[in-house]
């Protein structure tokens, strides 16, 4: 065995597998699709004959959602998820389809998109469109491609926020992604407005580029490896030269950058990782420790479901957002069952993973229909757009929660904002 085989063992701990399946109990992919063997034998066992010889590699790895619930679940602190993903890394031969790259591809894409939003949309409804996606590129007919903004956060923030930034006492840099920049503006909209109800100006990193989860997930692994060496230069100047810690609105984001991009990608994070935050945890940390104040409205109420993304379940972040919904005086707040939505980014738009995703999220999309909310909230923006389309509950993130029951001017006051 060579030594980089051995370091590979040590990396991801798989030698400490107990075998005790506990990891394919809680396995989404498992429970629903008989064809996928589980995290045990995909991860740690597999992994044991693959170093033996590569012909072991099995094709039917590429059915994991990458959810993480195996390692939450394992009691040796596997990192089982990253074993099968390294794997799918190494071995899987198959280039890319076009379909594969036009879903990772999330910053060209969505640049084009925007460009001329109002035809991309109701194109992307038609069901000729669908129809002929799902036979040509094998994007699933039924699913809902989420809307385009006509304008991007970057060019509404350098527009109209980015000039009086400068004006606060402190200071953050926001990591927008894909979603906020393309698709939703309006949750970038909603932080600026918070940050700075708190006395926080919010900056843009010098040079951002998508996290790369959705080219990981596709095997476009050198392009995610450069975004993420671009998007770490980019926060370790803001970090460390001009002093500002970065924040984020998506959970899958935070975690690729924070655990995926040295695990997977050997991109190195140190002296940014811990500098790396969700935003509702970067919030609740400052209230907890009386360094800001929080006024609310006396007329705002609202019914909310709360579901706790997986990669949030990961980093076990979703304390911040429950506890600081729970600070809404007007908030009934509902916890659902931590259930996997099943959709995984780019996972459940594909055809052959359209079934496997919808019955994932079939017990979550129940739960959500017995609690009858006005408003799911989520930190996961796929997970915004697979509960909208299997449930028709509308979904929003904390921190558009957050922004709503604010009364700013009195935040604002308390907190010493001119």
């Amino acid at each position: 065995m060579t030594k980089t085989q051995l370091a590979s063992i040590s990396d991801h701990n798989f030698e400490q597998c107990l075998k005790c399946s506990i990891c394919t109990v809680y396995c989404p992919v498992a429970a629903v699709n008989p064809a996928y063997p589980g995290p045990k034998q995909a991860g740690p066992d597999g992994e044991r004959y693959r170093l033996k010889d590569p012909k072991f590699y099995d094709e039917a790895l590429k059915m994991c959602l990458n959810c993480k619930r195996c390692e939450v679940a394992c009691p040796s602190d596997v990192r089982i998820a990253d074993l099968i993903q390294q794997a799918r890394m190494k071995h899987h031969s198959h280039r890319p389809k076009l379909r594969d790259m036009m879903l990772a591809s999330t910053d060209l894409v969505g640049s084009l998109a925007t460009v001329v939003a109002p035809v991309t949309n109701f194109s992307l409804g038609l069901k000729p469109v669908k129809a002929v996606m799902d036979t040509v590129m094998a994007i699933d007919k039924h699913r809902t491609f989420p809307a385009y903004a006509s304008q991007k956060f970057e060019t509404w923030f350098r527009k109209n926020a980015e000039k009086r930034q400068n004006e606060f006492a402190h200071h953050v840099s926001y990591f927008h992604g894909c979603y906020v920049n393309y698709n939703f503006p309006q949750l970038g909209q909603d932080l600026v407005t918070v940050m700075n109800a708190l006395g926080y100006g919010v900056h843009l990193l010098e040079k951002e580029k998508c996290c790369g989860v959705a080219l990981i997930a596709n095997g476009m692994y050198n392009q995610a490896r450069k975004q993420g060496e671009t998007n770490m230069a980019s926060m370790r100047k803001s970090i460390n030269q001009q002093s500002r810690p970065v924040i984020t609105t998506s959970s899958t984001c935070t975690f690729t950058m924070r655990d995926e991009y040295p695990e997977l990608l050997g991109v190195n994070n140190d002296g940014v990782r811990n500098h790396l935050s969700l935003a509702t945890r970067f919030i609740f940390n400052l209230v907890d420790e009386g360094k800001v104040k929080l006024a609310f409205r006396h007329d705002f109420k609202m019914r909310v479901a709360y579901h706790t993304a997986c990669h949030m379940q990961r980093m076990g972040w979703a304390i911040f957002s429950t506890e600081l919904l729970r600070m809404i005086p007007g908030l009934e707040l509902i916890e659902l069952d931590q259930n996997c939505c099943g959709i995984s980014g780019t996972y459940g738009f594909k055809k052959e993973n359209y079934e496997t995703s919808q019955a994932i999220g079939a017990k979550l999309f129940s739960d959500i229909d017995a609690a009858k909310p006005d408003f799911v909230s989520t930190d996961c923006e796929t997970c915004k757009w697979q509960i909208e389309m299997s449930t028709g509950v509308k979904v929003l993130n904390p921190i558009s929660i957050l922004a709503q029951a604010l009364d700013i001017e009195k935040t604002r006051q308390l907190n010493g904002v001119n």
